[in-house]
């Protein structure tokens, strides 16, 4: 197989992503930041001023002293900014979400539904396209299927289980792959053949993102096929059935790939039990490969200051590198930070209980609930490690940015904090 084709490939995606979804203007352009006139040395004082104000203030909160609470959050309120630097920024972000947390905003519910919109897809696409966290996940993904199928030559039949297809971003390189790895061996005969279960809420942008993908198979001369799997937000129980299903009706001879990028903190529950009857039927299937992203935080701690502790240092990561990366009067920055992260923020610190969605663990628990499950660890090649390293070299070119090998598993991080992990299982 030409190890260039699975990186290469993500260059084709730019004519399949301007079919996946209409550009809105997701906000009216902000004004210019204000002109800054404070030291290096000052700013950084000031962030870390900002910083315990808001430790203060979410302490306050967990006493119950919310009088205490609201006179903390009028300060940060007045010495943040949406269109400031990437801590005021920030501060803007959770001092919102705080206000909503005790009362002083409007609910989280109607918050996020106001919030988001039909525009959803297409912050989705400037995430893809601005920050590395997606394209990572997905190119390192894609590898560990690959190197997992590496024995059919590229012959055999191969059904993918992706658990939150969304707009179908990470399969056309995958495709490709497959496409050169079969047109490299002489001796094969038909070309692959891939099958697709896409699980998603919408069944209308499900079958977009099949007419999608099967016009892009049929480009290539794939057999290929797409099957839609509609699961409401909160019908869980329903996907679990669904899998279940999919394990009675398994073809004879198809390899199966079971794809949960950035998927499974939504089954972790306090009590550990949804998880697990999850992850058995996902044993069921009996999977060649289950590849796994997450995000490396403990965002699903029921203690309400570790969680914000832990939010606020994953997030100010994030910020800084947006800052790092993108303009100050970015449009795509500040929609990204408002109507995506923003979103994320509020969850994670206004919304309790089973309310909350954001329920990331740290790749320790991951790999521990994986193992108690009957699955073994298949370790990510030093190949997806030189692709996601080009990648970074080539769109995001920041010294920020840094790989590391940790636990068999693939780490993307930001400066000393790492952010997200890869790791595939069978």
């Amino acid at each position: 197989m030409n190890q260039k084709s699975i990186f290469l490939s993500f260059q084709m995606l730019a004519s399949f992503k301007s079919s996946s979804s209409s550009s809105e203007d997701a906000t009216e352009n902000p004004p210019p930041p204000p002109l800054c006139l404070a030291s290096s040395s000052a700013a950084t004082s000031a962030a870390h001023h900002l910083r315990r104000l808001l430790f203060t203030a979410a302490d306050f909160i967990s006493q119950s002293n919310v009088s205490a609470a609201q006179n903390i959050l009028s300060i940060l309120t007045s010495n943040s900014s949406p269109y400031g630097d990437s801590t005021e920024r920030l501060v803007h972000l959770f001092t919102k979400a705080l206000s909503v947390r005790i009362g002083l905003s409007e609910n989280a519910a109607t918050w996020t539904t106001n919030e988001m919109t039909s525009s959803t897809s297409c912050y989705y696409l400037w995430l893809n396209q601005l920050t590395p966290f997606i394209r990572f996940s997905h190119l390192t993904a894609n590898q560990a299927i690959l190197d997992a199928t590496e024995t059919n030559n590229g012959n055999g039949a191969l059904h993918i289980l992706d658990l939150d297809i969304s707009q179908g971003l990470q399969w056309p390189p995958l495709m490709q792959a497959l496409a050169e790895r079969s047109s490299s061996n002489p001796s094969s005969t038909p070309p692959p053949s891939l099958r697709i279960t896409g699980c998603g809420r919408d069944v209308t942008v499900l079958n977009r993102t099949g007419d999608r993908l099967t016009r892009f198979a049929n480009s290539l001369g794939l057999q290929f096929q797409f099957h839609t799997l509609v699961i409401a937000e909160e019908d869980l129980a329903g996907l679990l059935l669904q899998i279940r299903l999919l394990a009675l009706s398994a073809v004879q001879g198809e390899s199966i790939a079971v794809n949960c990028v950035h998927f499974l903190h939504r089954f972790f529950n306090d009590d550990g039990d949804m998880i697990g009857h999850f992850l058995s039927a996902i044993k069921s299937l009996n999977p060649r490969i289950v590849t796994m992203a997450e995000r490396e935080a403990n965002h699903g701690d029921p203690s309400f200051v570790n969680r914000f502790s832990e939010a606020l240092d994953h997030f100010m990561a994030i910020f800084d590198s947006l800052e790092a990366t993108l303009p100050p009067n970015s449009r795509e920055r500040l929609t990204l930070e408002q109507r995506w992260f923003g979103m994320e923020i509020l969850d994670v610190v206004a919304a309790e209980a089973a309310e909350r969605k954001q329920r990331h663990r740290r790749f320790e628990v991951w790999e521990e609930m994986m193992k108690r499950h009957g699955f073994a660890n298949v370790p990510i090649g030093s190949f997806a490690f030189s692709q996601a390293k080009l990648l970074l070299r080539l769109h995001y070119p920041s010294e920020g940015y840094n790989l590391q090998f940790l636990n068999d598993s693939l780490f993307l991080g930001w400066k000393n904090r790492l952010l997200f992990s890869v790791s595939s299982w069978k």
